[in-house]
Formats: structure tokens, sequence, C-alpha cells
């Protein structure tokens, strides 16, 4: 492990300079198309350069680098994350899907070792969706998805993306060219901290994401009756905060005890309210995932179901608006099978979960077959917060398996059909 070993400590080293290139003095906020953004997409493309690679960056401000295979312009296996941050972030969140595949790929430009196909590694420029409302945006570019729609969002202080493409030399006009065609590409594999504490739990190192979460989310306003908290007796209040109450428990109990489903009511408030009043409105909102879609469908009908019986029962008139909605993504069977061979070649448990966070890989599923090689988080799992923590143990144990998992990499056809395998030089 002595060779792995050395590639933790390096993914943590240049994790910690990556950090450094922020927005905030003391701590790490980087948006999308900002001096800070564009300083971390420099310090990627050198670092791709030193590993043997050629580097180019797309309209979208994509960071791409490629070790070509054995045969040039062969088909590609994809990696990569992003590299943006939310504010006030933690180092890990995206930027360890992008250094680990650069270490590994720095060990065999150093062994001089190619395959039979390509490997490219996307930094994708913009997942998180802080700066301009809008999600996936580096991803959604690759995967031919980009809706051009949102180039006319403006940040906070009035400028348009379309605008901060200009001012960094990027062209609006050329994203259509960023997308890669199904020819281009075998399969995608995104390694990513887990952020949340089952493998922490569990005192496990790594895990095989089964399936990226669909969600169901909605802004609801309960409308009761405002009254006198001394006067209005219990049985003839309108009490929209009690209805609303009523409501998150519901969630709670119907979202617990079904594996893959979570439900959460993450904001409530009761407008005007007053320590000695009966609320009259109550506004939060409802967030529902599941890795199957069925799942979550039926817990979302089942929760507006009950919702319009509380209302009903309590006299109190609910407004549900629908936010958003987005089917769950499936990684492949085939990949997971690999990345499970690699994982067991270590004598590790091979653990399946589901990922409840959005990611770059719900985007190019789009595109091609994806999977998700999920790493252990310190600190209870958290994430998107500067205690979010990470080992280089668990660093040199994820790049040992993905090193094994592209040195054995069969593409599709070759895995369902196995009569040979490919190796590299």
């Amino acid at each position: 492990m002595t060779q792995a070993t050395d590639q933790g400590a390096t993914i943590m080293r240049w994790a910690d300079e990556l950090g450094r290139h922020s927005e905030v003095p003391g701590l790490l906020t980087r948006t999308y198309l900002t001096p800070a953004h564009a300083h971390a997409a420099e310090q990627l493309a050198q670092w791709m350069r030193e590993a043997g690679m050629q580097v180019r960056r797309d309209a979208a401000g994509n960071v791409i680098g490629r070790y070509e295979g054995i045969v040039p312009d062969a088909p590609a296996l994809l990696t990569g994350s992003h590299f943006d941050t939310v504010r006030d972030a933690g180092k890990y969140d995206g930027t360890l899907g992008i250094l680990l595949p650069l270490a590994c790929i720095a060990e065999w430009h150093r062994q001089q070792r190619r395959f039979p196909f390509a490997i490219e590694v996307i930094a994708f420029a913009e997942e998180e969706g802080v700066r301009f409302k809008a999600t996936l945006l580096g991803s959604r570019a690759v995967a031919g998805t980009f809706d051009t729609a949102v180039l006319d969002k403006c940040d906070e202080q009035g400028q348009t993306m379309r605008e901060a493409l200009t001012a960094s030399g990027l062209d609006a006009q050329a994203l259509p060219q960023a997308a890669y065609t199904k020819e281009q590409v075998l399969a995608f594999i995104e390694v990513h901290i887990e952020q949340g504490p089952v493998l922490l739990e569990e005192n496990l190192p790594l895990g095989i994401v089964t399936a990226i979460s669909g969600a169901s989310r909605f802004l609801v306003s309960a409308i009761g009756l405002a009254g006198h908290a001394g006067t209005v007796p219990m049985h003839l209040r309108r009490d929209a905060a009690m209805a609303a109450a009523e409501i998150g428990l519901y969630i709670e109990k119907r979202c617990s005890g079904v594996p893959g489903l979570v439900g959460t009511v993450g904001q409530w408030n009761v407008p005007n309210g007053a320590a000695n009043v009966v609320p009259g409105m109550a506004v939060f909102t409802i967030d529902i995932r599941a890795e199957s879609d069925t799942v979550r469908l039926a817990a979302v009908r089942d929760v507006l179901d009950a919702m319009e019986q509380i209302a009903e029962r309590r006299n109190v008139r609910l407004e549900v608006n629908p936010t958003h909605a987005a089917g769950s993504v499936p990684c492949a069977p085939w990949l997971q099978q690999q990345l499970g061979a690699a994982i067991a070649a270590f004598d590790l448990p091979v653990r399946h979960l589901p990922s409840g966070a959005g990611h770059d890989a719900m985007a190019i599923a789009a595109l091609t077959d994806v999977a998700m090689l999920f790493v252990r988080c310190g600190n209870g799992g958290i994430s998107h917060h500067p205690d979010e923590i990470m080992t280089a143990d668990d660093a040199a144990q994820a790049a040992a398996v993905f090193s094994r998992f592209v040195e054995n990499f069969m593409p599709r056809h070759d895995a369902e059909h196995p009569t040979h395998t490919l190796t590299g030089h």
C-alpha cells in the first residue's frame, strides 16, 4: 500500500492547496466564474499537465484533462466532479473526485502505462447553483442538456451568466460544442465523499452507490385564523402552526423505516407570529427523496392525502406549490459489479447504498452509464461545512480501488459478454 499511501497524502495536500482559492479570506467560498474560480481552474490544469494529460477548457469553463490510450482518439472512460463550492464549504466535496483520479493518472504516467481506452478527468465548473441559482451547469454542458435559458439568470450584483462567461473569456454561443457524443464515451465514474454518516457508522471506508435519489419538494402555506391566545378556546381554534406541525410529524412517521426514503421539513415559519397570538399562517417546505421513484411518489401521495385530512379536520386551508421534481438516477449494474470486484480485491466489505444528495453523475447519465464510489466522511458525516473531513488513509484506499477498477475495466459489451480482459501496457 506504499504507492496508494503516497497518493492519499498527495490528494490531501492538493485539497489543502486548492482550498486556498477562495472569494472570502478565512473560509472556502468558490462560486462559478469568479476570480477564485479561475485561479482554481488554472491550478487544476497545471496538475493535469504534470500528470501527463492534454488539457483543454470548454465553453462552460470545465477543465478537461485527457490521458490518451494506446490507440489515439480511442473512446474515453470519463471521471471527475465539480470544483465550485457552496458558501463556507468543506474542502473535499467535489474536489476529491477530481484530485483522486489525477493522483492515479500521475502514477500511471510515471510507469508509462496506457490503456486500450483514454481516460478523461473533467473538473466540472459548476454544480452547486450558488451564484446563478442554476445547478449542474458543467455536467449538463458535457451531456448536451444545457438549458440556454439560464444564461439570462442574474447573480446578486445583477450580472447575467452570459455576461459572466464573456468576462471570463468564454463564448456562450459555443456551449453546444462542449457536448460529447455517445460514441466518444465508454462510461462515467464519480468518486465523492459520502456527505452522510452511513459509512462512518458502519466503520467502512468505501461504498458503492446504487442510485442517486429522486426528489420532490413543495412550499406550503397553511392558512387558518389568527386569534387571541387567551380568549379563543382550544376547540374553536384554526391554528395554522399546529396544522403544519402535525403535517411535519406525519412526514417523519411516513418516511421512517423505509430503506432509502427520507422526508424533511427544512424551513418552518410563522409570519407575524407573537407569543400571545394563535397563528393564522404557517409557511413550510417539504423535501421527500428516495432511490426508487415508485417509493418516493407513493410517499408523496400519502403525504398530500394526509395533509388534506389534517387541514379539513383543523379547519385550515392549504396552498401547496411544487418547487422541484427530479427522478432518481440508477447507477449501472455492470459498473457496480466492477467496482465491487475492485473493493473485494482488497478484502473490504462491499457495501451498497443510495446517494440522497445530487451529483454531476445525474446529468452525465443522459450521455452514458454512470457509477459512483463513496468515500467515508468524518465528523458525523457533516458536509457543505468547514468541519467536513476525511482521512489520508481513506483517500489512499479509494485511490487503490479506483486504480484497480480502471486497470481491469471492461467496457459494457465486454463486461456483459466476457471473452477477454483488457489490460494496460
